[in-house]
């Protein structure tokens, strides 16, 4: 029986329906663990921070209660070669996405229409997670 491993995620998202939509989905197109989340810049840096190396993925909303998803890039600038952060915002304007890119986000989707885009990201990088991925992709 072949083992597979979740990517361990955690989102940083500050609209309760969003992020139970954001959870749900991923849950299901994905092979995905979420393992926590955050309303805030401070709350988001600091779990990151105590968690150093132990998640794979951090998906980051622009807008937050407090703070914004430009300082929780700040923090994660450095963070494994194996972790990704990606900017997921209704707000993907091209100086959104040339800053964010600019902080070290690997990626950067609209949330109105680019979520295919984004959990085909999802999926992408589960695969790399997996035992035996060496076969299936590089990078």
């Amino acid at each position: 029986m072949e083992h597979h491993v979740p990517l361990i995620t955690y989102l940083v998202e500050d609209n309760q329906t969003i992020l139970e939509n954001l959870i749900e989905t991923l849950e299901e197109v994905a092979l995905v663990k979420v393992v926590g989340h955050a309303a805030t810049e401070a709350e988001a840096t600091r779990w990151l921070s105590v968690h150093d190396g132990d998640w794979h993925l951090a998906v980051v909303d622009m807008f937050l209660q407090e703070g914004s998803g430009l300082g929780v890039l700040a923090g994660c600038q450095q963070r494994e070669s194996y972790q990704k952060v990606v900017v997921l915002t209704n707000y993907a304007t091209p100086e959104v996405r040339t800053r964010s890119m600019a902080m070290g986000a690997d990626a950067v989707f609209d949330k109105s229409n680019e979520l295919d885009e984004f959990f085909a990201y999802c999926v992408a990088e589960t695969a790399k997670v997996q035992p035996g991925n060496d076969k299936l992709l590089t990078g």
